[in-house]
């Protein structure tokens, strides 16, 4: 699992990004980092946070820059350890060092959201566009939310658009959703419902329960496509049965 916090990006619960890690491109740990590492991964999953903290700390101490991630994230989480934003931000950025996507884009969001430092959008955006330019989805995604909000930048709606199409390529459902809602409101571009509605769709049928919503609105309404309210029911029924996802935003 990696971070997020909040509901704009990567969310307090890290969400998990498409990209490929340091490791998986072919960047081979020595043998004893990568065993430490997979040691600290299996007790991890397995809810055994208190071994798994200390092993990933062993792996850290060798450089491995994923093992460095993780601890940002148990201590943002609490996870073995107490809540510790200041100790989260340290090896966030000893990861980031490290050329770890996943870290930039936390660390972007602890710059977000003020947490272990003063909010900075300043430097919250240098980190998820470092990210981002590495291929991570989720930091796409809030680089789209800030230039869209008008948040450290001026609103942008056709610079959100671009980062949300490249997000909506790796797969992001909420970027998907994202893009929908400026079809639906035209911002950035023409007013176009049915544009809309083949977004919110695709973020649907990934199971964003947002998105499902969307869809029942758009066919109640009969927008971008005849009113349709028995399917908007069924889309309504699906929305309220999804299980909740991580925020939208970092």
């Amino acid at each position: 699992m990696k971070f997020v916090l909040a509901a704009m990006f990567c969310s307090a619960a890290f969400a998990q990004s498409q990209q490929q890690t340091p490791q998986q491109k072919g960047e081979t740990p020595l043998a004893g980092e990568a065993a430490i590492f997979k040691r600290a991964m299996t007790m991890y999953q397995a809810g055994n946070f208190g071994p798994a903290l200390r092993a990933f700390e062993e792996a850290a101490q060798l450089g491995n820059a994923e093992a460095m991630m993780h601890l940002g994230v148990m201590n943002s989480e609490g996870e073995g350890t107490a809540v510790n934003f200041d100790e989260a931000l340290a090896w966030f950025h000893k990861a980031a060092a490290k050329g770890d996507s996943q870290g930039m884009c936390n660390l972007g969001s602890l710059y977000y959201q003020g947490r272990g430092t003063p909010q900075r959008l300043d430097q919250a955006l240098k980190w998820f566009r470092n990210s981002a330019n590495l291929g991570n989805d989720q930091a796409m995604l809030n680089l789209g939310v800030m230039y869209r909000d008008g948040q450290g930048v001026p609103v942008d709606y056709a610079e959100a658009k671009g980062w949300f199409a490249k997000a909506a390529d790796a797969e992001n459902d909420k970027a998907m959703n994202n893009l929908g809602d400026l079809y639906k409101k035209g911002q950035g571009v023409e007013v176009d419902y049915a544009e809309a509605l083949k977004w919110y769709r695709s973020a649907a049928n990934m199971g964003n329960h947002t998105a499902m919503y969307n869809v029942g609105v758009m066919l109640e309404f009969g927008l971008g496509v005849p009113a349709d309210p028995e399917e908007a029911k069924h889309w309504y029924k699906r929305a309220a049965a999804a299980p909740e996802v991580t925020p939208s935003h970092p």
